[in-house]
């Protein structure tokens, strides 16, 4: 789709400098790194832009909650009795986390996603080919919640735009961390929280970040996330690749075979390590001899 003309200045600035692509480049897909950017005043993403946009985003596109919670939790987080919006204008008391999600599904937030996007995609396809289902969250949170310990299927940049926070991230792909059958479920259709244990926080490499600065999360790092001393806004920009999805149904079939008796060896984490179970899943799920 083209830009809106309100738009069109800022797909020729270019949020990332040309030293951040070139360090995106350089880690990108399996290294988490820190960029600079330059998106911290945008109107899109006042508290206010924001409230208007979670009204007008359908009810399984917006999660809230506490914020006041620990890092590792057994399922989802409890309600703070308010509404979306109401979470949002009165984030600075709320003691709450907001993410709205899928933000391209209205047009001036696509607008915004694609041309963060087309900045990063000629690195973004020389590692990891064609880039897939573009996707946009917004996360908004209160002084010091915390968002418990997760994780995501997509490759992930992490924008601060206003205030401050941490993100401890661990190894993707390392059972220590997630177990096989915990990845499994979560392809399946199961939760994204994961079981916290607090010998893992030893093991973790935390990362600060301030309005200016980008996180890159690896597909299926576990992270927790700590809010600073302020409301918090963060902007993460996602994309999948061919590889992430191939990881994705090779978790799937593994779980298909771990229900008929046999213990599966995991999927790699390159996609021509997963091509034999991603498409005998994809087979199956043809035939429909998966009920997915």
């Amino acid at each position: 789709m083209n830009a809106p003309a309100q738009f069109a200045d800022a797909r020729s600035a270019c949020v990332f400098t040309e030293q951040a692509r070139r360090r995106f480049a350089a880690n990108y897909p399996e290294t988490p790194h820190i960029l600079a950017h330059n998106l911290t005043s945008h109107a899109l993403l006042e508290i206010e832009a924001l409230a208007q946009l979670a009204e007008r985003l359908p009810i399984t596109s917006v999660e809230y909650n506490r914020g006041d919670l620990p890092i590792g939790i057994d399922g989802k987080p409890e309600s703070n009795g308010l509404t979306i919006a109401e979470t949002i204008r009165k984030v600075a008391e709320a003691e709450s986390w907001a993410v709205l999600k899928n933000i391209e599904q209205v047009p001036a937030y696509e607008a915004l996603l694609l041309s963060l996007l087309d900045e990063i995609r000629p690195e973004i396809e020389a590692a990891t080919g064609a880039m897939l289902t573009p996707q946009g969250f917004i996360f908004v949170s209160s002084p010091n919640s915390v968002t418990p310990y997760h994780f995501d299927p997509e490759h992930n940049i992490l924008l601060q735009i206003r205030g401050n926070k941490v993100m401890t991230q661990f190894p993707a792909g390392d059972t220590r961390f997630v177990p096989d059958e915990s990845h499994e479920t979560y392809h399946s259709g199961g939760p994204r929280e994961l079981r916290w244990d607090d010998g893992f926080l030893a093991h973790g490499q935390a990362f600060s970040l301030q309005p200016g600065e980008a996180l890159f999360v690896p597909v299926m790092a576990p992270h927790f996330v700590k809010n600073g001393p302020t409301p918090s806004v963060s902007l993460s920009i996602t994309w999948r690749s061919e590889w992430s999805y191939r990881e994705s149904d090779a978790r799937i079939f593994n779980a298909i075979l771990r229900e008929r008796g046999v213990t599966p060896t995991a999927p790699g984490r390159w996609p021509h390590q997963n091509f034999a179970k991603a498409y005998a899943f994809r087979v199956m799920r043809k035939l429909g001899l998966t009920g997915a």
